[in-house]
């Protein structure tokens, strides 16, 4: 594609659902498990992951395995300080890819249901729902489970909205924020799995430690320090040191495995360092848009009965050259979301989404906390699309 100002744009990456991808992460850590550990899923995965190559050599049989989601750790941002990092960068494995949008919501939902997102349904941070009048409908944050009218668990139930069972129905403890337990989200891809809280690093590593003692075969760990570092300041110094405090705590898990386990890692999206490069909607869009959802590298628009041609040639002459123009339908048939949408999956979607390529955020008046972040992600950049797959067997 070429852009208005006449240089070339580069191509999305396109998350490789089918092969080594976040959405296959579990089935093939089950997979390469010892078989009587995890033998009794019985669950018709959408991919066939056995022996899949990417997995990292050191989870091959293991007896217990835990999964730790860095949030918010790229492949890029981890190559780029590996000296900060020693134990992270010394991990086998490599780079895999996320999903459609790089966003926590999706990514997350994609790794414990091990599924796409145009399976599961979680396609993005913020989605559209409908509204009691049948009208334009409002925007529901995923991560907050709330509206505009407020806190809708109730109204917008999370099992419904996403039914499927994390883990393929495995029973896998979940070590997680202890704030995080009643959150609409964590029932919409965490339902019914047991929530293990947290407060400190530390901690985390306490309730790990006594999971595998126990005996659990698969324990599931999330800490989010990076990316909270990375929006509140950058990929610099803060997201260096926090980077080091990650690998430290890395360390101490590895510190605990008992013989026969393994850890492996992984994360839901990179970074990329936005600072104050935001960008208002090009103010002739507003006429022929209903509603705005989305987040800043991935701006979904809801266009008026009819517009939506008009909408995308817009989109495309006023911010093409910073963004990638797509239309829902265009997005489907390049395999962005894994498959074809399911109309209720697809009205959660707009209709032409602007999905920055450049070092750019598009804002959405609505959503006014958003335009504070420094660093971003969401959108299909290499640096938001790459994401470490690592593994480690117990020492000694």
């Amino acid at each position: 594609m070429v852009r208005p100002g006449g240089g070339r744009s580069p191509a999305p990456v396109v998350p490789d659902y089918g092969g080594a991808c976040l959405s296959s992460v579990v089935p093939a850590l089950l997979d390469a498990m010892e078989p009587s550990r995890t033998a009794s899923t019985g669950v018709p995965w959408p991919v066939d992951a056995g022996a899949a190559p990417w997995v990292p050599s050191p989870l091959a049989g293991a007896r217990q395995v835990v999964l730790l989601l860095l949030d918010g750790l790229g492949w890029h941002q981890l190559r780029a300080n590996a000296a900060v990092a020693p134990t992270l960068a010394g991990g086998a494995g490599g780079p895999i890819h996320s999903v459609a949008p790089t966003t926590t919501a999706t990514a997350l939902t994609s790794l414990t249901t091990g599924t796409p997102p145009a399976v599961h349904g979680v396609v993005g941070y913020r989605v559209r729902v409908d509204g009691p009048d049948g009208g334009a409908g409002a925007v529901l944050n995923v991560l907050r489970w709330r509206t505009g009218d407020g806190d809708v668990r109730r109204t917008i139930r999370p099992p419904v909205f996403q039914p499927l069972a994390p883990f393929g129905g495995l029973a896998v403890p979940a070590v997680t924020r202890s704030e995080f337990a009643a959150t609409g989200f964590s029932a919409a891809h965490l339902g019914g799995v047991r929530h293990v809280g947290w407060s400190v690093a530390s901690s985390l590593v306490v309730q790990v430690r006594r999971l595998l003692e126990a005996g659990e075969p698969v324990v599931y760990a999330y800490y989010d320090g990076l990316d909270k570092v990375a929006h509140e300041h950058g990929l610099g110094d803060f997201y260096r040191q926090e980077l080091v405090g990650a690998d430290r705590l890395v360390g101490d898990l590895l510190g605990v495995l008992p013989p026969g386990a393994a850890l492996a890692l992984t994360s839901d999206h990179g970074q990329v360092e936005v600072g104050p490069a935001t960008r208002m909607l090009d103010p002739a869009l507003f006429p022929m848009v209903e509603l705005v959802s989305g987040e800043g590298r991935f701006r979904w628009l809801h266009a008026r009965a009819g517009a939506v041609e008009d909408v995308a040639a817009v989109a495309r002459a006023a911010h093409g050259d910073e963004a990638w123009v797509r239309t829902r339908h265009e997005m489907v048939a390049e395999g962005w979301f894994g498959g074809p949408l399911p109309e209720h999956v697809a009205r959660r979607l707009g209709d032409v989404a602007l999905v920055a390529h450049a070092p750019v955020a598009f804002l959405d008046p609505a959503d006014t906390g958003e335009s504070r972040l420094c660093g971003r992600h969401g959108s299909l950049t290499a640096a938001e699309v790459q994401v470490p797959l690592l593994g480690w067997a117990a020492p000694g």
